[in-house]
């Protein structure tokens, strides 16, 4: 599937909406952001090339993919959409990858691990690397990027990520505890999409849902849906007051 050239409105479509361990069948974090004039995706777990291919999403049409932080949930899958793009499509098309500060060395160091050799294979595409600053505005050509200090391994330079796309505004929480930067994130947000691994929990890496509704009067944010839900979460989805991830959700920002 293409982007359609005629596209209006912002979409965002969950690839995978799950954990780092299958909880519930879902896969990996990885959301397509289709807007008029750009298509890219919101942090790329492992499994998000078997989602893109359930989807009948060309990697190929994808102009950027924005990350969060270093896990391997949220980050391995660009070591196999590069691949591919490398060894099988022969990708012509230019390719942004933007994150934490560490991106590109990050991303480097994966592909070399999980594709020896692949850096012997040159490129027909162009490959730019944007590596953003917490509280640092970033220009990525049709696509504002924003993004603030998260709490969740520190190891991973985790970030909260706001872009602005077509006059709209999205933010994905990546992996974190509750922290104010939420706030400043989400003040005026159209859509904030937050983990929520936990009930009840007081995570020191995580957010629980508990802490969410505590808070939930501060989000100047018009929409808000729950992903990387855990098992314990899931098992009561039902009786929660927000909207909940899943794999193929398609939503209009």
């Amino acid at each position: 599937m293409t982007r359609s050239e005629t596209q209006t409105a912002v979409t965002l479509r969950f690839i995978g909406s799950g954990d780092a361990f299958g909880s519930g069948g879902r896969l990996q974090t990885c959301f397509l952001v289709d807007a008029p004039s750009l298509r890219f995706l919101i942090d790329c777990g492992c499994s998000s090339m078997i989602g893109l291919a359930a989807n009948g999403i060309d990697p190929d049409s994808i102009d950027a993919i924005v990350l969060t932080h270093f896990h391997g949930d949220h980050c391995g899958g660009v070591a196999f959409l590069l691949f591919h793009a490398m060894a099988v499509s022969r990708r012509t098309r230019p390719l942004k990858i933007a994150g934490p500060i560490g991106t590109q060395a990050h991303i480097t160091r994966l592909l070399h691990i999980l594709f020896p050799g692949s850096e012997k294979i040159s490129l027909k595409f162009e490959l730019l690397y944007f590596e953003v600053k917490p509280g640092v505005a970033q220009d990525l050509g049709g696509m504002l990027m924003q993004n603030w200090d998260a709490i969740h391994t520190a190891e991973t330079n985790p970030t909260i990520v706001r872009v602005e796309v077509a006059g709209k505004s999205i933010v994905y929480t990546g992996d974190t505890a509750w922290t104010p930067s939420m706030l400043d994130a989400c003040n005026g947000a159209d859509l904030l999409v937050t983990e929520c691994y936990h009930l009840n929990s007081g995570s020191r890496w995580h957010m629980d849902y508990a802490k969410l509704q505590t808070h939930r009067s501060e989000l100047n944010v018009k929409k808000i849906v729950l992903t990387h839900l855990s098992q314990e979460v899931l098992a009561v989805r039902d009786s929660l007051n927000e909207t909940i991830a899943f794999d193929g959700l398609l939503i209009t920002v």
